[in-house]
């Protein structure tokens, strides 16, 4: 390796954005995280949303409005009436009682 070209090798903070702070070595003297071991839902095994800029509440007015829309537009639930039954004309009602009483003596 070439001497005078790399930075130099410190110990450093390491401080996470839920408070917890340890040591480790790197080229900066503090480094600042969003998460950390402590904090991390793999390593605690509870799920906590990280919110970045607002996009996670952002995220939930967008789909809250559209599923809302929907509901105020639907119509109202009365079902169209039934069509009338084809009435049957009175020359084949009488064919078809007549035919009945031939067929019943």
């Amino acid at each position: 390796m070439k001497q005078g070209i790399h930075p130099e090798y410190m110990v450093a903070t390491v401080v996470c954005a839920c408070g917890n702070r340890f040591e480790t070595m790197s080229t900066q003297e503090e480094l600042h995280v969003e998460i950390c071991a402590v904090c991390h839902p793999f390593y605690t095994g509870k799920q906590r949303l990280v919110d970045t800029a607002g996009r996670v509440d952002r995220f939930k007015r967008k789909y809250q409005k559209d599923t809302a829309e929907p509901e105020a537009a639907a119509p109202d639930a009365t079902e169209p009436e039934p069509a009338e039954p084809e009435s049957v004309s009175t020359d084949e009602a009488d064919e078809a009682e007549t035919a009945e009483a031939e067929t019943a003596s």
